[in-house]
């Protein structure tokens, strides 16, 4: 079993610095230009099926890779991004003044992370990602894609490499459209290439 996973293109928040979260961006032209991109890099792949977060941004995204194919497309929502609850749609640069804090915890010390009013905590996240993860292994399938957001993929690389939660900012950085390969044979999980962005060179 064959995993591609991807990010989101880019979006008009994403443009502006401004936080995402549960809320919606649509994607910028760059950002259905290089999701389109991506879907030609990968045009020779037949996928079972793709997974995608139900945030606007992400399923917009899975269609443009899917193309004029008729891949089924699965709305997930474990793999929606994290949730930010009263940040969302605050210029990060206003909430680092505002919230300097748990904003600086976010970024440099995930593990002492306290999520504001209506916010998601790390744990919470590490919880439905296990568990898209696990549902999205025991569906089964041969070539599997699945989009999502940038703090979703980070979770996820802490859980395939075992990390703990105050390394989940190591490199790589998940790029918008950047491609990462998994490979599943029984109960081992083999990263094949990680963040790659060849296909907007």
């Amino acid at each position: 079993m064959r995993i591609y996973i991807t990010r989101h293109g880019e979006t008009q928040w994403n443009k502006k610095g401004l936080m995402q979260g549960w809320k919606n961006s649509d994607l910028t032209e760059k950002g259905i230009e290089n999701a389109k991109r991506l879907g030609e890099s990968l045009k020779d792949i037949n996928f079972d099926v793709i997974y995608t977060s139900p945030l606007g941004r992400a399923n917009e995204t899975a269609k443009c890779i899917n193309g004029n194919k008729d891949t089924k497309i699965v709305l997930v929502e474990s793999l929606k991004e994290m949730g930010f609850g009263i940040w969302e749609g605050m210029e990060n640069s206003k909430l680092k003044e505002l919230y300097s804090e748990q904003y600086n915890n976010f970024w440099e010390r995930p593990h002492l992370y306290k999520p504001h009013e209506n916010g998601e905590s790390f744990e919470e996240l590490l919880l439905r990602v296990k568990t898209a993860w696990n549902e999205i292994l025991k569906a089964g399938g041969n070539n599997i894609l699945i989009v999502t957001h940038a703090v979703v993929l980070k979770t996820l690389y802490m859980i395939l490499k075992n990390l703990d939660l105050k390394d989940l900012w190591n490199p790589p950085f998940m790029k918008d459209t950047s491609l990462t390969i998994v490979e599943v044979i029984g109960n081992k999980v083999k990263i094949i290439l990680e963040a790659d962005t060849s296909h907007l060179e």
